[in-house]
Parts: structure tokens; sequence; C-alpha cells
């Protein structure tokens, strides 16, 4: 369990996350998965990275049973911390990331997803951000990078999920396929990448990142400032305390 790195001879490397039961990380785990990116890209015989996960979904974003139970705003500060890490390793990733989703894409899923490079997803794959009924705010800057931006704005206020097949219309997913053939399908895909000049791959990264009109880092930050508002408003707390009673109701 945790997160898991595999270099294959080819140059891919297969970063897996196992944090069952629903992989929703724990700071601990945030921190894990951006120094397993980072990692990756900084190892000169990667030359792309897969992201993917085992269980049942991709992510369902941060573990806010961990917040509820600590002491504080220790977890929720981590938290905040961990996952601005994890998208920026994502993002600043030195090697080209493919985003490999099935089931559930949730919260911080949309940060990871948001920031790669190449999304493939699985039949079975949906997208959201629920965290109006967290009582939080974050990641709509990484959503705006899949939907366009009024599709956007009513994921944010409505929490509702649209589908792979919505986004692969969008041409923010690249490929929709049955949930048994998404591994072999994107290390497929990353494989005719790591067949490139690795040099020209390294920039061209760099020179995509270089031409974005917007900075995720920059705009991500500024959204978890609401989070922080909430929080000592006492509607972050209320939202994540009744998320954790529903969930032992059930």
């Amino acid at each position: 369990m945790g997160i898991s790195t595999t270099l294959h001879r080819s140059g891919v490397a297969d970063i897996v996350v196992n944090a069952p039961p629903v992989n929703a990380l724990t700071v601990q785990g945030w921190h894990d998965l951006a120094d397993a990116v980072t990692a990756a890209g900084r190892d000169p015989a990667v030359r792309v990275v897969v992201l993917r996960a085992e269980g049942r979904g991709f992510n369902a974003g941060v573990d806010i049973k961990e917040m509820q139970a600590t002491e504080g705003h220790t977890a929720l500060l981590g938290a905040n911390r961990g996952c601005y890490a994890a998208f920026a390793a994502v993002y600043e990733c030195a090697v080209p990331v493919i985003a490999a989703v099935h089931g559930f894409c949730l919260g911080g899923g949309i940060g990871l997803v948001g920031n790669a490079d190449i999304v493939v997803a699985a039949e079975d794959a949906y997208f959201g951000l629920p965290e109006v009924d967290r009582g939080a705010l974050g990641a709509a800057t990484h959503l705006a990078r899949l939907v366009p931006q009024h599709l956007m704005r009513a994921m944010v206020y409505t929490c509702r999920t649209v589908t792979a097949a919505e986004l692969h219309r969008h041409g923010s997913v690249l490929e929709v396929v049955p949930a048994a053939e998404l591994r072999a399908t994107t290390l497929r895909l990353a494989g005719t990448i790591a067949e490139k000049d690795p040099y020209v791959i390294r920039r061209a990264k760099e020179s995509l990142n270089g031409i974005d009109p917007v900075d995720p880092k920059r705009s991500y930050r500024f959204e978890q400032g609401f989070t922080f508002e909430l929080n000592l408003a006492g509607a972050g707390d209320r939202h994540r305390a009744a998320f954790v009673a529903d969930k032992e109701a059930t």
C-alpha cells in the first residue's frame, strides 16, 4: 500500500497509488506522491511517467477523516501543502506525465489529472469537485484545464460530475477504453513517447509549460486562501463533520 514506482526498461516510470479504500490520501500520502513524481522526473533514465491507481477509483481527494481526527488545523494545513506539492510535482515533472484514470476522480484527483500532460481514461471514469459540499474550495484551476469555463463553474457550484466520454468530447481525455485495457493502452502510449529523443522531449515539456496562459501553481494558491477563510468562518469544519458523520452512519 502507498505509493510505488516501477521503472520499465523502455524508460517508462509507472507510479501507482494504492491507498484503500478509496485512495483518499493522507497528508503524508500527498507528500510521498509529490516526492515520487519529482524523483522520477529527475532520473535521467526516465523518459515518461505514468500515474495510475489501484482499487475502486483513481483518487478521492484528501483524507477528511484524518482532518477531523487531528487536533487544531495541523492536518488541514498539511493537506493543503501536500496537495500543492503533488499538483506542482506533476506539472513541473521534467518529463511528460500521463494520467490513467478509472472509477472516481474527485477533489485532489482533479488537481493531479488537470496538471498531467495527457489523460487516458476507462469507460467507468468520472470527474468532479465536491469541494463546495465539503466547505472547501480549490482545484477549479485544474478543472478549467479539463472543461470549458462555464461548465467548470457549473460543476463547482453544483458539485456535478462529468464522464470520461464527456471529457473526450472536450479534447482533454485522449482515449476512453474498457477498464481492463486501461493499463496496457496507457503504457503503449507512454512507450511511443519514450521512443523519442529524451532531450527533445524534456525541452518540449519545458517549452509547453512556458507558454501556459495561467500559472496553475499561483492560481491554485489563490484558491486555497478561500479554503482557509471558510475554516476561519466555521464552514469548513461544519461540512467536514457532516461528511464524516454521514459516512459513519452508512
